[in-house]
């Protein structure tokens, strides 16, 4: 599976990991950066760069890191077509994508730990969509409502 990843200057290490741990997994990764944790960045600007990735299918997930994950969230939530779900714990990785389709795995590296992030990340990439009636039925409900938004 290809998979686009980015992170801010607070989510830059666990990224750098992520990024290693993925490709163990015989995982293709796109690193959108940041690749100078040092300077001044924004994290609209990577969440940015994952969502436009997944939404045009050029990859199939997405990863974002930031510091609490939740600026990445907000961004990430902003494209149609993006499910993206802050996560951190193994569960809450695959149920997010069995039962929500979830796209875009989201971390908060000052909240949890690398091997916390290692796990969440394996889970999330090993899942699938469970196209059950009722989760089928709750997406195309949340899809009518983006729908209905980005008229």
């Amino acid at each position: 599976m290809k998979i686009s990843i980015g992170a801010d200057h607070a989510g830059y290490a666990m990224k750098r990991q992520l990024v290693d741990f993925i490709e163990t997994l015989g995982h293709s990764v796109h690193d959108v950066g940041t690749f100078e944790p040092d300077k001044p960045d924004d994290y609209p600007d990577y969440a940015k760069l994952v969502a436009e990735e997944v939404r045009s299918g050029q990859v199939e997930r997405g990863i974002l890191v930031c510091g609490s994950g939740v600026g990445v969230s907000v961004v990430a939530n902003k494209f149609k077509g993006i499910r993206a779900g802050l996560c951190h714990d193994h569960y809450s990785a695959h149920q997010g994508v069995e039962h929500d389709d979830m796209n875009v795995l989201v971390l908060g590296s000052r909240i949890i730990g690398a091997m916390v992030a290692q796990e969440s990340a394996e889970a999330f990439l090993k899942a699938s969509f469970s196209n059950e009636a009722r989760h089928v039925r709750r997406l195309n409900k949340v899809k009518g409502i983006e729908a209905d938004e980005f008229r």
